[in-house]
């Protein structure tokens, strides 16, 4: 990237690079606010984020950097270089839209709004939550309707790009209304065939401090760099930081112990693929990761693909038992259907892989109609149910907090995340699957523990990329053709039936 270093474009690296730092900070400062800080701290902390952002856009939509911009595209740049810069572009764009007051007005709501849920959800107290999350939905649609109004598209549109850039509604109905044709049928054909499987629950308590020195091993054993991240406890579990200093979180219970251990397989996915984009760009936009939905497919991979996998659960069994004692429940057959139990449920971050694309595409729908004007913050519990009813048979009246109230996102309005997951895992089942073509030995190599090779490919085909491709190029590149979502209903089919 050196030797394409020219005048506008070298001031545009400065800029970004000087982004990238304060964005630096303020990953630390928001991982404390969920995992470290006092109560009494959000107010002060929410101004001092919201005191960020602005300064971060007022940075960004510089007249100088529009104009140094509109330069560096008639420079000559190398092949990095001119990916760098249509990522810069696209940053711009998005950020130049907004008056900083929006941009500011948003942050506090969302804090206020995610601050107060962390209370409010455990006292099941929709009417509170609602209150605020009617300012968020207020201001997500004032930024949708300018974004929509300034791309030419629909308001879902505006927002969905800023999580997925080049997906749309169009194509998510697409693919959702695909997967709303079969997997209702295999969901049901699965639970029926489980039903002559007897599966034995492992009986606690497990203490939090060998769950804890449990999940420390799996991340070594997942190759988790302990010199460039850490792992924490937070409401909601989630991967945060930065490349240099990746932050994870679970939540451990007592009572159980795969869910907090399978939500630390997941988020060191995340965190690998942080971890592990390219060093030699770092500070600037093409470093960082291409979009949600392949941060999802690295995650999912992890958990779903591999971690869940019957080789890989052969070598996790004896640091579980080792950990906790031998049991029958912790038998290898038993284990192996506990890992691979489906049955529709409540709860998002807890759903089987069979059952969870039924969960995003609820919250898909909802947020649609929300962001789009079609329904109104008051209206989501009645649809939540109705929604929760139709596509998994749950009884959600009444219980907000295991029902719309469950999820962190909209609390701070990232309206249009939530379809990445299911994309993500689409995505997933397509590289496994390529990985496995590549390397014909995989399955013995994981039931053995090494998983080297499998994070080579991944190192080889979408981590060392950042942003450099678009998603489609990135997947094509790497499994030789765009997104088919005939992949994710095969490895279903094939796992579970």
């Amino acid at each position: 990237m050196e030797n394409a270093m020219t005048s506008a474009y070298s001031h545009l690296q400065r800029t970004f690079t000087r982004l990238s730092r304060f964005g630096h900070l303020s990953a630390i400062a928001g991982w404390d606010m969920q995992t470290m800080m006092p109560p009494q701290g959000s107010q002060a902390r929410s101004e001092a984020l919201a005191e960020l952002s602005v300064l971060c856009h007022g940075i960004l939509t510089a007249p100088d950097v529009g104009d140094w911009l509109a330069q560096a595209h008639q420079e000559t740049l190398d092949e990095v270089a001119r990916a760098n810069l249509l990522e810069m572009q696209r940053a711009y764009d998005n950020a130049v839209l907004l008056p900083a007051s929006l941009v500011e007005a948003k942050s506090l709501a969302g804090a206020r709004c995610e601050h107060a849920w962390r209370s409010q959800r455990p006292a099941n107290d929709w009417q509170g939550f609602a209150a605020n999350l009617k300012e968020v939905v207020r201001l997500s649609r004032e930024e949708a309707a300018i974004r929509a109004e300034a791309a030419g598209t629909g308001r879902y549109d505006a927002l969905l790009n800023l999580y997925e850039p080049d997906m749309t509604s169009a194509r998510l109905d697409t693919l959702f209304g695909d997967l709303k044709q079969w997997l209702p049928d295999l969901l049901q054909r699965v639970v029926e065939k489980q039903r002559a499987e007897p599966c034995l629950t492992p009986q606690g308590p497990f203490a939090v401090d060998t769950q804890k020195q449990l999940s420390l091993k799996v991340m070594a054993l997942l190759g988790f760099n302990f010199d460039g991240g850490r792992v924490d406890v937070s409401a909601h579990p989630f991967c945060g930081g930065v490349p240099d200093d990746v932050r994870i979180t679970t939540r451990y219970n007592p009572e159980e112990f795969l869910t907090a251990l399978m939500g630390i397989v997941h988020e060191t996915g995340h965190a690998r693929y942080e971890q592990n984009l390219p060093r030699d760009w770092a500070g600037q936009p093409v470093a960082l990761a291409r979009s949600m939905a392949i941060h999802e497919s690295q995650s999912l991979l992890f958990e779903m693909q591999l971690a869940r996998s019957a080789p890989f659960l052969q070598c996790l069994r004896p640091l579980v038992v080792s950990a906790f004692g031998e049991q029958e429940a912790l038998s290898e057959q038993n284990f192996l259907r506990l890992n691979q139990r489906v049955k529709a449920g409540l709860i998002r971050v807890d759903a089987d892989e069979v059952s969870y694309p039924a969960h995003v595409i609820l919250r898909y729908e909802i947020e649609k109609a929300l962001i789009e004007g079609e329904i109104e913050v008051d209206d989501i519990p009645a649809l939540w149910d109705e929604k929760m009813q139709h596509y998994l048979g749950q009884d959600t009246r009444g219980n907000y907090r295991n029902g719309c109230m469950q999820d962190i996102h909209w609390t701070d309005g990232a309206i249009g995340y939530f379809p990445t997951y299911t994309l993500g895992a689409m995505y997933a089942a397509q590289l496994f699957q390529a990985a496995n073509r590549a390397m014909p030995s995989l399955q013995q190599d994981i039931a053995a523990g090494n998983l080297a090779g499998l994070f080579q490919w991944l190192q080889q085909n979408i981590w060392q990329h950042g942003s450099r491709f678009s998603t489609d190029e990135l997947i094509t590149r790497a499994t030789g053709e765009p997104l088919n979502p005939a992949h994710f209903r095969h490895h279903l089919e094939s796992r579970y039936l």
